[in-house]
């Protein structure tokens, strides 16, 4: 993708226990985003979604790879290096409550980005300030209030209004609308659609709500124990995804018309296995069907299709079939 806007390479995040054993939440990320494109991150909790996104936006330090933003490598950059390109890349977090100073107006929440950042005339921030709020649908006075003041879906607005202030080029969505109601979720999933319209913006949209990722992201990647194990277009991944894991969240996904059926169901075994001891070769080999000798030992490499549908499966290709649509009973 030669137009990329982030470029993830071997990403690697590990975590150290007390006991000198390590967790690999992120182990060897590679993706790349374009300029205007919506990249959905789909997978279980604990599979390291959340990680993955404080890593590439340098809330957390990575262990190894690179995180390229307009060409520059976010991963080897100082803290004094890193802060301009603060204004190219900005996270929403995923709970409005605790995302938010109490003790700080929104005014100044929403300001603050831009005092760190050297807009020194409090007329022009103020201004600014002004616009956020009615452009993510509150009001000016809003501003003078405190976060206990507002609901969740207004809170995650005010984090909205936040991530734009410097005028990012990509925003790092971690899970914006989980923690509301499923009447404001759309209100908040549609502000978002029409900000990138607006804006131009990119977003990585990470999610555990797949008819979510279904209707808000352009191409999905699929996380499996700190590993992206598929990433595909979005109808392509609905419409025939070449993974076991993939075929086991969209079987689990509940349907919203209970008259409707499945026309198979993918079968998994056992648990979760332990991110502390995580099986050799495929992570997922030991809760596959489907799996052959080679999986145990052999760990399959992310490999792009000619269509763009990369997938890391030693059986991708000579067992998969097109998913039957779903019919009525």
């Amino acid at each position: 993708m030669t137009d990329a806007l982030l470029r993830v390479d071997g990403l690697k995040k590990f975590f150290t226990l007390s006991d000198g054993q390590r967790v690999h939440a992120v182990d060897g990320v590679s993706f790349s985003l374009a300029s205007g494109e919506t990249l959905g991150l789909v997978g279980e909790s604990g599979c390291g979604k959340s990680t993955l996104g404080r890593t590439i936006i340098r809330l957390l330090s990575p262990d190894a790879g690179t995180v390229h933003v307009g060409g520059k490598n976010l991963a080897q950059l100082s803290d004094k290096e890193l802060k301009p390109l603060r204004r190219e890349i900005q996270m929403i977090f995923q709970d409005p409550y605790a995302s938010l100073n109490p003790r700080s107006t929104v005014g100044r929440a929403i300001e603050e980005p831009l005092i760190v950042h050297g807009v020194k005339d409090p007329r022009v921030r103020a201004a600014r300030v002004d616009w956020l709020l009615e452009r993510v649908g509150l009001p000016a006075e809003a501003a003078q209030r405190h976060p206990h003041e507002f609901s969740g879906g207004q809170r995650q607005r005010i984090g909205i209004a936040r991530a734009l202030a410097l005028n990012p080029k990509l925003i790092i969505c971690d899970e914006p609308v989980s923690a509301l109601d499923v009447s404001v979720r759309a209100q908040v999933l549609n502000l978002l659609a029409d900000l990138r319209e607006e804006l131009g913006l990119s977003y990585l949209f990470i999610s555990h709500d797949l008819s979510v990722v279904e209707h808000f992201c352009d191409r999905v990647a699929v996380m499996y124990l700190g590993r992206i194990v598929e990433l595909a277009p979005r109808h392509r991944l609905w419409s025939q995804p070449l993974h076991p894991y993939t075929h086991t969240l969209l079987d689990a996904a509940p349907l919203p018309d209970p008259t409707r059926r499945r026309g198979r169901r993918s079968l998994v075994e056992g648990e979760i296995p332990n991110p502390i001891d995580r099986p050799n070769g495929c992570h997922f080999h030991t809760r596959c069907v489907h799996k052959i000798p080679i999986c145990s030992s052999v760990t399959p490499p992310l490999i792009s299709r000619a269509d763009g549908h990369e997938v890391a499966c030693h059986r991708a290709e000579d067992f998969y079939t097109p998913r039957p649509k779903e019919t009525y009973v």
